[in-house]
């Protein structure tokens, strides 16, 4: 069974919904659902406006930085 879940959103971000749904060739109400099921998939947590969850969120390497760096230049060569 499907539940309506209405949301009030700006209208600059009704009109690239709306685009964004045009170029994929579905509904609106489809793109806002896959687009809802890919940052669930994704943790649900990514915050536009911190940088260093932006950072986390890659999965990028960590350690050492005196190690990494040497791990960089020794795949360069």
């Amino acid at each position: 069974m499907s539940h309506r879940l209405q949301v009030l959103i700006p209208p600059e971000l009704d009109t690239q919904i709306d685009k964004a749904a045009q170029r994929s060739r579905v509904s609106k109400g489809e793109w806002v659902r896959r687009a809802l099921k890919e940052s669930l998939r994704q943790g649900g947590s990514y915050s536009k406006t911190n940088p260093l969850e932006r950072m986390a969120a890659l999965g990028g390497p960590t350690g050492d930085i005196d190690q990494i760096i040497a791990e960089i230049d020794e795949g360069c060569r």
